[in-house]
């Protein structure tokens, strides 16, 4: 029997379209003969849709047309359901819809790649592919991130970070901090979001001041980071657990600007979107051997010091006038799911999907093997319970 893959996209996030576009390319390279794929669509206003439909992207351009074909489903929080309901329950008949298997999260940015959606799946106890709601949090936020590298010796640039609160309470002081500690230029960053939004360049004071209010926007907390002005920027894919893993050749991405922008990444330069492969970049990146192997490196050790598990992809920067490498920050379920790079590397993306599929299954299978909770009753030892209240009953 075919394994069936149920593969959610989509999503609650600034990058809801950019999930659309990994997916469908990452459904399309999953092999038919071996698995069943399950679409299952997450609305913006986070509902769930099943439905062969949303299997081809042209369909998205009228989504309103797109979900009167697919049907509203459901998964039950209870743990080993790996059913997908149907919404509008039937009469007679099962309302079940599938069994899953196996889950490919491909849910960019916020309510999916930040560990808000693993923990549904973890509740579940359904084997998936990709981090863990730990890893995935601690990836997705970029201050708790670059806290952990940092104290693993793994290099990180200059920061000062602090909440939205914070700024409208505090503002005067802040800004004196980071003129003092980091100096202009600085680039501002909401804290947990990914493929450039909210992300703005400060040269002076009054850039600071305008580029926060625009990041507080997006999230309650940000951080504002040491901007190397003539830098090089280099992408590394690691595939595997954080045990067992590997690298894959390097990219150097083509920005139009100073910054790396949403456009770059996704437009490529033209009207169609086509997902991360689009964007402008060179593939292997032009570097030396022996930093070559050192951003592969570091891309490793972020990789098992965040505990990451699947395909992630680590971005560095490269300072260009000391050759000092840092990394960036982590993508846990990275545009296209990197496909391309592995491509570079040797792994095909069929390779790829059946890797990650492998991959959570293993995962399941070492977890199960776990203890997670004792078979004793306390509750039926009688008189020793502590911590609750004695109440002596009047007659």
């Amino acid at each position: 029997m075919k394994t069936t893959i149920g593969v959610f996209f989509g999503g609650r996030s600034t990058e809801h379209e950019i999930s659309v576009i990994s997916a469908s390319q990452a459904m399309h390279a999953i092999n038919a003969e071996k698995y069943d794929v399950v679409p299952i669509y997450i609305s913006k206003q986070g509902k769930w849709y099943t439905g062969n439909a949303l299997l081809d992207i042209q369909n998205y351009r009228n989504i309103s047309d797109l979900l009167s074909k697919v049907e509203e489903v459901y998964m039950e929080p209870s743990f080993g359901d790996y059913n997908l309901y149907k919404k509008k329950r039937s009469l007679f008949g099962s309302n079940v819809i599938t069994h899953l298997d196996v889950v490919i999260p491909v849910l960019h940015g916020s309510n999916g790649e930040d560990g808000i959606f693993e923990g549904v799946l973890e509740t579940i106890g359904i084997p998936y592919a990709g981090c863990s709601t730990l890893s995935s949090a601690n990836g997705m936020d970029k201050i708790t991130m670059k806290m952990i590298l940092k104290s693993c010796g793994i290099p990180v640039v200059d920061y000062v970070w602090f909440t939205d609160k914070q700024w409208f309470e505090q503002r005067d002081s802040l800004i004196t901090r980071i003129e003092n500690e980091i100096g202009y230029p600085v680039i501002v960053k909401p804290a947990n979001l990914g493929s450039s939004v909210g992300i703005g360049r400060a040269k002076n004071r009054e850039e600071l001041i305008e580029k926060v209010n625009d990041a507080e926007i997006y999230t309650t907390r940000i951080i504002v980071e040491d901007m190397i002005e003539d830098l090089q920027e280099i992408n590394c894919s690691v595939l595997g657990n954080y045990d067992e893993n590997q690298a894959s050749v390097l990219e150097e991405p083509i920005k139009s600007g100073e910054i790396l922008s949403y456009e770059d990444k996704y437009m490529g330069g033209s009207k169609g979107a086509k997902g991360m492969q689009s964007a402008q970049k060179r593939i292997p990146a032009e570097l030396p051997e022996a930093e070559t192997r050192r951003i592969q490196f570091l891309a490793q050790e972020t990789f098992r010091v965040l505990s990451c598990h699947g395909v992630s992809r680590v971005d560095m920067i490269i300072d260009r006038k000391n050759r000092n490498i840092y990394v960036n920050e982590i993508n846990t379920i990275p545009g296209s799911l990197s496909f391309y790079l592995w491509e570079a590397t040797g792994i095909s993306f069929e390779q790829l999907m059946d890797k990650l599929v492998e991959l959570a299954i293993t995962r399941k299978r070492e977890q199960s093997m776990k203890t997670v909770s004792y078979d004793h009753n306390i509750f039926s030892l009688g008189n020793g319970l502590k911590g609750g209240m004695k109440t002596k009953l009047q007659h």
